[in-house]
């Protein structure tokens, strides 16, 4: 059997699937990272010092390690379309409610509720996307997702110093605004979702039924060249040595991408002493407008060449080397390393989530991808502790930001050595000869 997947069935995907992943994500990192730039007001008006910070921002990720996985097979049981739109909802619903808080336990509760809430959301839209774009297409497809989450930085961080001037409007604190504006697009966008979203290509009315069948046949010959399998039990598949490594090297990078997200107007304050609010959204975006162009290029370059392995573990050793010499550098250059080490800590992301989704296929797929996003939020559970804890007793963050550089580091040395034998089955868009990609299926296969 052959079949053509024609360049307009990529350009559909592209237009219908795209922009739609790309703004929930935006609003689902506004949601989760605004508490950074509320901190610039809320800390003094609540009374909590770096390290109750710190346990705010952490408690999140106690509700959500515990609903990650679970929250993943649901989607598989009941569609991306309803699930993804009930995440949405309930944590714009939890996140606005935030603006009532009186008391830091009432902050930890709600981000315990707001952590349950979102659960499930990245690892499901990333399981999302790999059953409708193929391994050839699908960096590129990741990278733009993710664009939506550091675009939530470069547009979120400005935009919240700026909300925070609405300070004392109707007697209610700047910060206060923040939660309850940024809270209702989430829950305004999952309903669109319910309307928008479909759960595959079959289900989709933009594609004619011989385009969903070629793609869909061309995503099925994939699948048969990944390490596990759809037949694969889901409980088996996470505890697979590949998976785990996988997940060890997704740990170290959310050193960067947690740790230094939650905290970077914090450490630019320290930096720029007497900048206003304002400024220092605009200063803390910059890095995560650099993250989106490196991801882009990155996640291009690879998707070009087939190569996954340096694509995805040079950028973070470079991270990891430019936030090492950050703390000794004056103040300018200082901030320079801090925006190449969030840029190029980024870059791997599209590259990483192609390698696993080529990796992993099926039911194993949506519970690994879980497991592996779950365990990286163990940074965010105990880092924002440490780190407002050497704040606290050093009076700066140069003794965190060496910690970050060495899991930087380790991360992108561990990466290297569990991809060092990877590369897309790169297959150029048109044609695409279904009997040679089932072929090479066969082959691998009888390799293994």
């Amino acid at each position: 059997m052959s079949a053509t997947l024609a360049p307009s069935i990529l350009r559909k995907l592209n237009l219908k699937i795209i922009p739609l992943v790309i703004i929930c994500y935006f609003i689902a990192n506004l949601d989760k990272t605004n508490i950074s730039i509320a901190a610039l007001q809320m800390n003094a008006d609540l009374g909590m010092t770096a390290t109750m910070y710190g346990v705010g921002v952490s408690v999140f990720y106690i509700t959500y390690l515990i609903f990650e996985v679970p929250s993943n097979l649901l989607m598989t049981k009941v569609g991306p379309r309803i699930w993804i739109a009930r995440i949405m909802i309930s944590w714009g619903l939890v996140s606005s409610l935030m603006c009532l808080v009186q008391a830091p336990w009432q902050l930890y509760t709600l981000r315990l509720l707001l952590g349950a809430a979102e659960a499930g959301f990245a690892p499901g839209i990333i399981y999302y996307l790999s059953q409708w774009f193929p391994q050839a297409n699908r960096a590129r497809a990741m990278s733009f997702f993710y664009m939506g989450s550091v675009g939530a930085s470069v547009i979120g961080l400005p935009l919240g110093g700026a909300i925070l001037n609405l300070h004392g409007i109707l007697g209610v604190s700047g910060w206060r605004w923040l939660f309850l504006i940024e809270g209702i697009p989430a829950v305004i966008l999952g309903v669109v979702v319910l309307f928008v979203m479909r759960d595959n290509p079959h289900k989709a009315p933009w594609l004619s039924h011989s385009e969903a069948d070629d793609l869909v046949a061309v995503l099925d010959a994939e699948r048969g060249t990944a390490t596990i399998g759809v037949h694969v039990p889901w409980y088996k598949a996470i505890a697979n040595r590949t998976v785990l490594g996988l997940s060890a090297v997704w740990l170290f990078q959310a050193f960067c991408t947690i740790g230094v997200t939650l905290f970077m107007p914090l450490i630019l304050k320290g930096m720029v002493p007497n900048s206003g609010s304002v400024l220092v959204g605009v200063l803390s975006a910059v890095p995560f407008l650099a993250a989106i162009v490196f991801m882009y290029f990155n996640g291009r370059s690879s998707d070009r060449t087939g190569e996954r392995s340096k694509h995805l573990a040079f950028p973070l050793i470079a991270a990891g080397v430019c936030m090492a010499l950050a703390p000794y550098t004056p103040a300018l250059l200082a901030y320079i390393l801090l925006i190449l080490a969030v840029g190029l800590t980024f870059a791997l992301t599209p590259v990483f989530w192609a390698v696993t989704t080529e990796k992993i296929v099926g039911v194993a797929a949506a519970a690994s991808i879980a497991v592996i996003n779950t365990v990286a939020q163990f940074a965010g559970l105990g880092l924002p502790p440490i780190l407002g804890s050497i704040k606290d007793s050093t009076g700066n963050y140069n003794g965190g930001l060496l910690l970050i550089a060495a899991a930087l580091i380790l991360g992108g040395i561990l990466g290297r050595i569990i991809t060092r034998n990877h590369r897309s089955h790169n297959q150029p868009v048109v044609p695409v000869d279904l009997d040679s990609h089932a072929q090479l299926a066969t082959d691998e296969v009888s390799k293994r």
